[in-house]
């Protein structure tokens, strides 16, 4: 294939490539990101309350999902599901199993964060009649949240580039469609450079919205102070 020819390609297959990742691999990212912090939130703040079994059964999930490779994870999630008679389709399957697994890994960073949150402070709320919901809600969530936003935003940014694997259960994210295109074209090294491409920019986006969300907490927690 000539030059011309494979820039030809290169061109004809950006938006082929392009579309699926904004129709579905940033919906999967999102979609799954948004249920792992809130699992992370639970699971973190039942180990930091320390809470009789409810903690210990986090701590085998954690243990669970940070032991297995997301690869199996996921054939468990879709192909081992339907094999047993529960039937899912490849998009809830890979928001299921996305979600749990990041979910385990924030849930350490939440930890992390409410930990390094002075116990004095909750002493305080409660000195000024606040229950143990309100202080949390109001006085320590939020400071762990600013703790441990970096470590988050590089969280969702390695989601996206894990959304690769949802192509194995046969969804049909950007990956997926690149493989195809490079199957019928036998143009590997051009077309898994482009999609490539498109990955770094969909990062490099995150990334400048993930330092522009630190400078906004920076200077919050500067005007708080």
């Amino acid at each position: 294939m000539s030059a011309a020819d494979q820039w030809n390609l290169f061109l004809d297959s950006f938006l082929k490539i392009l579309i699926p990742g904004l129709k579905m691999t940033l919906p999967l990212t999102v979609v799954a990101f948004a249920l792992a912090i809130v699992i992370a939130v639970i699971v973190a703040m039942i180990q930091y309350a320390k809470v009789p079994v409810l903690t210990q059964i986090c701590r085998f999930y954690i243990w669970i999902i940070r032991g297995t490779p997301l690869m199996v994870q996921l054939a468990i999630g879709y192909f081992g599901l339907n094999s047993i008679g529960i039937k899912i389709s490849a998009f809830p399957a890979a928001v299921l199993v996305f979600s749990l697994n990041e979910g385990a890994y924030c849930a350490e960073t939440m930890r992390g964060a409410l930990e390094s949150v002075s116990r004095g402070q909750l002493e305080a709320g409660y000195c000024v009649g606040m229950n143990y919901r309100q202080i949390m809600w109001h006085i320590v969530l939020p400071q762990a949240f600013r703790t441990a936003f970096p470590s988050l935003g590089n969280s969702l940014i390695g989601m996206v580039k894990d959304t690769s694997l949802a192509s194995n259960i046969t969804y049909a994210e950007m990956y997926m469609v690149t493989k195809r295109i490079a199957g019928k074209t036998y143009q590997f090294m051009l077309l898994y450079v482009e999609v490539a491409l498109i990955y770094l920019l969909f990062s490099t986006v995150l990334t400048w919205l993930q330092r522009w969300g630190e400078r906004k907490l920076d200077s919050y927690g500067g005007s708080k102070g």
